[in-house]
């Protein structure tokens, strides 16, 4: 399934009051849902996992970090900036409000804004600006 088409379904979903959508299409399928917190989730199957492991990061935190964290909602490449030659939207340190851009992730030659749900202080950043980073993976913990 191509990935505008779940991008869409995504925004369907956030714009609507429905809190679930599958599709299928032939073999493939996608169920989207929203949660509690309005964490759109996207499982599209089959699902296929790369067995090459990332080095850690330095400033990578550990899975029993305390906080609230901020996640991917797409695959794509994570930039910390508007763009080369802004300043970063956000720094270890920053205070930022539910709501804030913290960060960009590009997708199909789409730049989408991530926004932060929690009102907080960053206290990680867990991925260097210009890597690519998966569907649901950590991207900030805002305590």
């Amino acid at each position: 399934m191509d990935i505008r088409k779940i991008k869409k379904l995504i925004e369907m979903l956030q714009d609507s009051d429905l809190t679930e959508i599958e599709v299928k299409e032939g073999e493939e399928s996608v169920r989207i849902a929203r949660g509690n917190s309005r964490n759109i989730e996207a499982t599209p199957a089959p699902i296929i996992h790369s067995s090459a492991s990332s080095p850690v990061e330095k400033n990578e935190v550990s899975l029993d970090k305390s906080g609230s964290i901020i996640k991917s909602p797409i695959v794509g490449t994570f930039y910390r900036k508007p763009s080369p030659d802004k300043p970063p939207f956000i720094e270890i340190g920053s205070n930022v409000n539910a709501g804030d851009v913290v960060c960009i992730v590009e997708a199909m030659k789409m730049m989408n804004e991530i926004k932060s749900e929690f009102t907080g202080k960053v206290s990680a950043i867990n991925i260097e600006d210009g890597e690519p980073v998966e569907f649901d993976q950590s991207l900030i913990v805002i305590d």
